[in-house]
């Protein structure tokens, strides 16, 4: 390879510094790090400093003929004057082997790239969805799914996924709910965390990490009427109280970069606004990682009417923090020009080439840019056993048993003949949901599989009805039977001859997700239709639930007897199901979003706040907040979750009821299984603040616990309240804990009653 003066210099230099700081502690290594990014930036033109902050998706096969011709060959020849400074969307070690090659041997500096991919829930061997992750509330299980994760996707020679997605949503219409962690910030916080430790691990050069990626900053959880993309209009309480402490939490466990969003926030779109990127997460957070557009979201401004241009867009977005562009070619049509016009300074560049240097050289691409490029490495690591494994255990731990009536689950082993209903019950790609484009299709366990690897039952299979029209595409709108009902007769027999029947009924994997909104969040098509007409020859129904968001299931809950809720959980699916429906393995999932009785009630959800009419006064009165078609109540809560066992609270004690500056309460309950197996419950503590400078909500999870219990067995558990916990932003604008009264509440789920008081002071 013949190496530039320039480009044998960054090497030379690199190999030096690195030498030199390998007896080094972090903190030194952390300042090497700068003097090297110095010497290189040194180096650098301003059309290659623009090129780092340049992102195409990958735009032809790399190990094929060069292009010739169109939007491919112009981006080619920035690729090979280095003006690119990452690629996404490029699988395998020989392709990017082979575009990291053009990159360090063919440029005039040899700067590596970076390889960018939505790593959400998997590679290769995939985890449930992030929602469903989040029902286990099992923050080292997360972590280690995050572990996975990277581990394969490193293995293909990727560096960086855009993941965790911490957007608090509470609007279920919104397809990309499945993406997040629910509805609640401090339980989003913990598993945002735990996604972030596992993508990253403990040393960002192991060559099985990636560097995390928090998305979308910020507030895209709340776009109006939960449609994809669209506006976002919400307080400065709501913004600092709700939405963004998942994003900070990521911030102190040290992610190397943020995503920005598509939607506007105070009539500003997120790519162009300088109080979330310099004011907020730059400076008043310290971030030292740099900052990526979302997808075209640059030029997205123009449509918005916030910008007039593509050059104006790019001159926005630079001059506001957003250091990398996604897709959109503003930057590296425009930012040179703008800088000699004075409209962008060099400053403002050079320090956004800083950060995203800075993550290459923590990653080690600067000492070994083809780190990841392993092919034996690759083969051995895709889909290893252990992996299956570790997947597996994740699925149990994420399915939520909703309802369970006369104890109908768990099912008897032998003996029973049973009829499963419903095509998604043979459906081996709608396990895998949304957002796992690395993986095949076709490679998940149905539950059908799942159910016949347990031989003494009878089996009887009918589909029922399609859920979908075709086999959706993750591109393309997914076209719903509303028609066909061919197949009900012949599951109508089934059922009539069964002693219990399986209804997998839900959304397919691929009705969820980014742009897949929906107004109607009951069972998708002719699949409600379906449960009511099989209800009438046999009530004696399991109904298994396949959802990437809460639906609105009313019938179902007032008539099936059993619901057991499984999001899409990945490549072990059908044998996760299969064992809890047998009880070899007891449901512990609890609910991280609100599951609403109609949605009319969305968004709905457990934290929210009085009004000045929260109750009747008079028993006949209208003039309260209510519905007068509906409860105001949920179907079921944030934090519900059943078990094949019993819990109880009881001798909740503090150990003071006056909380001191400084000081802290111990708050202890003890918790006994009483029911006759073993299990697993998740004991939550709320807190209401009666009294502040702004309303704040009726309750806010502030620590959650599993607890394992054998029958009869009971174990003393204990929370530890401080002025941290009590914090929040107030009318002062600022985070603190404010003299006052508080309920505090523990049990099972956000509609615990067992409460005590305190004041703090």
């Amino acid at each position: 390879m013949k190496l530039s003066y320039s480009k044998y210099f960054i090497f030379l230099l690199v190999w030096i510094l690195h030498s030199c700081s390998n007896k080094s502690t972090k903190s030194n290594s952390s300042q090497n790090f700068e003097s090297q990014i110095d010497s290189v930036m040194s180096l650098m033109t301003l059309e290659e400093k623009v090129g780092q902050m340049n992102q195409y998706n990958g735009f032809w096969d790399a190990t094929g003929p060069t292009p010739k011709e169109g939007q491919a060959a112009i981006k080619y020849e920035h690729l090979k004057k280095g003006w690119v400074g990452s690629m996404l969307n490029v699988k395998g070690v020989k392709e990017v082997r082979a575009l990291q090659k053009i990159a360090v041997e063919e440029t005039r500096l040899g700067i590596p790239l970076l390889f960018g991919f939505d790593v959400v829930h998997g590679y290769k061997t995939i985890s449930p969805i992030p929602l469903a992750e989040a029902a286990s509330w099992d923050l080292e299980a997360i972590k280690k799914s995050a572990e996975i994760a990277a581990a394969e996707a490193a293995s293909t020679g990727l560096n960086w996924t855009f993941a965790p997605m911490v957007d608090i949503s509470r609007d279920a219409r919104w397809g990309r709910v499945m993406e997040g962690a629910g509805e609640d910030p401090y339980l989003g916080s913990q598993i945002a965390v735990a996604r972030v430790k596992g993508f990253q691990g403990d040393d960002l050069s192991n060559e099985f990490t990636l560097a995390a990626c928090t998305k979308h900053f910020a507030a895209y959880g709340f776009a109006e009427a939960g449609r994809d993309y669209n506006t976002v209009d919400i307080s400065h309480n709501t913004l600092h109280n709700v939405i963004l402490p998942p994003f900070k939490a990521t911030v102190d466990a040290g992610v190397r970069t943020f995503m920005n969003a598509f939607n506007e926030l105070d009539g500003i779109p997120a790519t162009g606004n300088s109080y979330l990127q310099r004011d907020l997460l730059k400076k008043e957070w310290n971030f030292d990682g740099f900052v990526v557009s979302d997808w075209g979201s640059m030029a997205e401004m123009i449509a918005h009417g916030y910008a007039e241009d593509l050059k104006d867009a790019a001159q926005k977005a630079a001059n506001t923090g957003s250091d990398m562009d996604m897709e959109s070619s503003g930057f590296v049509e425009h930012l040179v020009t703008l800088v000699k016009e004075n409209k962008v300074k060099e400053s403002d560049i050079d320090d956004a080439v800083r950060r995203i240097l800075r993550v290459k050289f923590e990653l080690g691409l600067f000492e070994n840019p083809y780190k990841y490029c392993d092919e034996k490495r690759e083969a051995e690591t895709i889909g290893k056993p252990e992996f299956h494994k570790t997947v597996l255990d994740m699925a149990k731990k994420s399915i939520v048993l909703l309802k369970n009536q006369n104890n109908l689950l768990p099912l008897s082993k032998s003996g029973q003949k049973i009829a499963v209903i419903g095509a998604l019950a043979d459906d081996k790609t709608s396990p895998l949901g949304s957002w796992r484009i690395g993986a095949d299709d076709g490679t998940a366990v149905s539950v059908l599989e799942g159910l016949k690897k347990y031989p003494d039952n009878t089996i009887v299979y009918e589909k029922g009805a399609d859920v979908a029209l075709g086999e959706p595409k993750f591109i393309q709108e997914t076209k719903i039977n509303t028609t066909d009902k061919s197949g009900f007769p012949k599951a109508i027999q089934a059922a009539k001859n069964a002693d219990v029947v399986i209804m997998v009924l839900g959304e397919h994997g691929l009705q969820s997700g980014e742009g897949r909104s929906r107004t109607d969040l009951g069972l998708p098509g002719v699949q409600q239709e379906l449960l009511e007409t099989i209800y009438k020859v046999n009530p004696n129904i399991v109904l298994v639930l396949t959802n990437g968001r809460p639906l609105a299931i009313e019938w179902a809950d007032k008539n099936i007897p059993a619901i057991l809720e499984t999001w899409h959980l990945g490549t072990q699916s059908g044998h996760a199901i299969a064992q809890v429906l047998y009880g070899d393995y007891n449901p512990s999932g609890k609910l991280p979003m609100t599951f609403p009785r109609n949605v009319g009630q969305v968004p709905i959800y457990y934290n929210y706040k009085n009004t000045g009419r929260p109750s009747a006064n008079e028993p006949e009165s209208v003039f309260w907040s209510h519905y007068i078609d509906s409860e105001n109540t949920p179907l079921y809560p944030f934090g519900h979750g059943l078990s094949y066992t019993t819990f109880r609270y009881s001798n909740l004690k503090l150990d003071s009821n006056t909380l001191k500056k400084n000081g802290k309460i111990t708050v202890s309950f003890d918790l006994t299984n009483t029911g006759k197996v073993e299990g697993k419950e998740v004991a939550q503590l709320y807190i209401r603040d009666l009294v502040a400078s702004v309303t704040r909500p009726v309750r806010e999870l502030k620590g959650f616990e599993l607890v394992s219990l054998k029958p009869g067995e009971t174990q003393k558990v204990s929370f530890t309240i401080d002025e941290k916990t009590l914090e929040f932003y107030s009318a002062n604008q600022k985070w603190e804990a404010e003299p006052g009264k508080f309920n505090l509440f523990i049990g099972g789920s956000s509609y615990t009653s067992l409460e005590a008081q305190f004041k703090y002071e």
